[in-house]
């Protein structure tokens, strides 16, 4: 047993250098990658700048990655150390989204084993899927059902309803002081923010990130994120 362990160690640690090498190689636009100890590879700290012309401009949000031992069997967990108010981020900070959830068959869930986990998967694509997530939030059964209900009334109103902005707002403003205690620059530009890398070859999810900022309209809600354990209807009154 131990020597299935430690062969699991060595493969998943040697998967996760070449992905941070590649990461700073090439990063992804709106991101900023660190170790959280040197000496542990299995935890990620993450910055998130907020992308120009969304309601997270100017925003520094932190989160962790935390890898398991079978990496890229089974998927890291993602988790927000700022406070985010959000439909598919639970209050303790962990995103809800399909890509994180375990490859098994579950009908219940509404998701397809396709829309989940695979080993195919890796930090580049689960960065890419929680900007879009940010910008594009999943109403269908979400982990914070006040911030789902909020979002629908600003999203059914054509922005009338201002409640889910202001929030959001103060939550990026209240972020401002912990970029300058880090002595970080957050781009306010789409100029600044998108520093265009070559993209790594079958990466899909960068295609993804341009439709999402430069053709908005494309968009539909709710592609490809979770927590489809019932359905929509009953938190329109709310």
């Amino acid at each position: 047993m131990a020597q299935h362990d430690s062969s699991h160690v060595a493969s998943s640690q040697k998967a996760l250098m070449l992905e941070m090498k590649s990461l700073q190689e090439q990063p992804v636009e709106g991101f900023k990658i660190t170790l959280v100890d040197e000496a542990d590879m299995y935890n990620w700290e993450v910055a998130i700048f907020g992308p120009p012309n969304t309601h997270y401009e100017g925003g520094y949000f932190k989160a962790r990655i935390k890898f398991p031992i079978d990496y890229p069997y089974s998927p890291p967990a993602f988790r927000f150390l700022t406070k985010m108010w959000h439909p598919n981020i639970y209050e303790n900070g962990d995103v809800c989204i399909s890509i994180l959830h375990p490859p098994v068959d579950d009908p219940q869930s509404g998701e397809l084993p396709s829309e989940r986990w695979n080993p195919t998967q890796n930090v580049r694509t689960i960065l890419l899927s929680v900007i879009s997530l940010l910008n594009e939030p999943n109403t269908f059964s979400p982990a914070n059902v006040d911030a789902s209900v909020m979002y629908r009334k600003w999203r059914d109103s054509k922005g009338k309803d201002r409640e889910y902005v202001e929030i959001i707002r103060k939550q990026v403003l209240a972020t401002k002081a912990e970029a300058e205690r880090d002595g970080v620059k957050v781009p306010t530009t789409l100029a600044e923010y998108c520093v265009r890398t070559r993209a790594p070859a079958p990466d899909e999810g960068s295609d993804l990130f341009y439709d999402y900022y430069y053709d908005d309209d494309d968009v539909e809600d709710g592609d490809g994120d979770c927590c489809y354990d019932e359905d929509d209807s009953g938190n329109e009154e709310s």
